[in-house]
């Protein structure tokens, strides 16, 4: 084993020295300083059966051997040009990845640009599997194919499965082509300069929504009123005046073709306010906290309502909306 030491260790020098000349960015042109091309396994047979065609072309003088034997290593080699200029000039461009849920796939959106005025056929692009952010037990990358018309542009989604929450570099990206033969491969690697922000988990079937506390001098706070319900808000009756109606969850509800509806209590509304601390989970490992207070977050947003959120001295004043839901996400997932 300490023999192998040193072989490790010159791989690991190689390697960042590789990675080095490879700088962060999110728009990569790709010219003849950055493309590979290697032959395919089907390449290297050809090779092989052209050798033999020669041998037995110049054993036996056989003119027509000499004419296939040309006719095919001509064909390869142009397929090798063209396999390589279907690459040189690309330009990749990646768009703003948008946050994710840790076990969800993460799609990120690669625009390819071509200013020539020839279409580009078999692209293909994949997230490399050796990455930090690579989820483990992948079966191999998942490819991405499409075609460039002739001065214009494509977009591509390339999936991968963040492994832990946070906010992480992308992985390397690889594109390639076998066009036109497939006894060539021209390929890039590129290293993307955005980060990925990645969400706790939501927990699937949460507890109810913690009681709310009271507010500074008001009254002491009231027990739940049911299930996945704040004392704040409460079934839809009759003759409630229209603006005491959670309009946003009144809309899920129509589009799914029920009837759903809660109101504000405005007396209840006035005297407590929701908070979702860390220390009323209930849970002592901390990424099942995490997971229980995303599961809220989602929760008391879908409601409606106006919720706080402390964890680890972070304290995020009561508030609604989308804005206030992505802060406290990201809040869980830095912290």
């Amino acid at each position: 084993m300490r023999s192998l030491n040193p072989l490790n260790a010159l791989r690991t020098r190689v390697r960042a020295w590789w990675l080095a000349r490879l700088p962060r960015t999110d728009t990569w042109l790709l010219t003849q300083r950055n493309i590979y091309i290697l032959p395919t396994g089907a390449g290297w047979m050809l090779a092989i059966t052209l050798l033999v065609l020669l041998v037995a072309s110049i054993n036996y003088q056989l003119n027509l051997g000499y004419l296939l034997t040309f006719l095919l290593a001509g064909s390869a080699v142009v397929g090798m040009h063209l396999c390589h200029g279907t690459l040189r000039g690309l330009r990749l461009h990646l768009l703003p990845p948008q946050p994710q849920f840790l076990g969800q796939s993460a799609m990120l959106e690669v625009q390819l640009h071509s200013g020539r005025p020839a279409a580009r056929y078999g692209l293909a692009l994949a997230t490399q599997g050796d990455t930090a952010q690579a989820g483990a037990g992948d079966d191999g990358p998942h490819w991405a194919w499409c075609d460039v018309p002739g001065q214009g542009q494509t977009t591509v989604q390339i999936g991968f499965k963040p492994a832990r929450r946070g906010l992480h570099l992308l992985p390397m990206v690889v594109a390639e082509t076998r066009f036109p033969l497939g006894t060539f491969r021209a390929w890039t690697h590129w290293r993307p300069a955005a980060e990925l922000l990645v969400y706790p988990a939501p927990e699937p079937n949460p507890p109810p929504l913690p009681p709310g506390e009271p507010r500074a001098g008001g009254a002491a706070a009231s027990s739940q009123r049911g299930v996945g319900e704040f004392d704040g808000v409460r079934a839809y009756r009759r003759g409630d005046p229209l603006k005491l109606v959670v309009w946003k969850k009144a809309a899920k509800s129509l589009g799914s073709g029920t009837d759903d509806l809660v109101s504000r209590d405005a007396q209840q509304a006035q005297r407590h306010e929701l908070w979702l601390d860390v220390q009323a989970t209930g849970l002592a490992e901390r990424e099942a906290r995490l997971s229980r207070l995303t599961a809220w977050v989602l929760q008391a947003d879908k409601l409606g309502l106006e919720y706080g959120l402390r964890i680890d001295g972070l304290e995020i004043a009561p508030d609604s909306g989308s804005a206030h839901q992505r802060r406290c996400l990201e809040a869980l997932a830095l912290c």
